[in-house]
């Protein structure tokens, strides 16, 4: 059974609005807002794409690395996704 933990930055298009989340189970999660079935921002705007993620063994890494990412600016979010999906593709699609 896996026991990852994971951080991942959604988009609702290339360079467009970014969503922060962490999951312990990043294939529910990401079904939900592609669903639409959690009310919140990602809902709100339709953001859809799995971008990047990182994944972490304990709750407390991955929490530590969200709250860093929230904090980080645009710029260097949108670096951090060119970097490792320079497309931007949807990452849920290599599920």
């Amino acid at each position: 059974m896996d026991k990852s933990w994971y951080v991942y930055i959604m988009a609702d298009h290339p360079g467009g609005l970014l969503y922060i989340g962490i999951t312990n189970n990043i294939f529910r999660r990401i079904e939900e807002h592609k669903n639409n079935a959690v009310d919140g921002f990602t809902k709100k705007y339709q953001i859809h794409r799995l971008v990047y993620y990182e994944t972490y063994m304990t709750p407390y890494e991955a929490i530590k690395r969200e709250k860093q990412l929230k904090h980080w600016n645009r710029a260097w979010k949108i670096r951090l996704i060119k970097t490792e999906n320079p497309l931007w593709k949807d990452l849920s699609d290599e599920f």
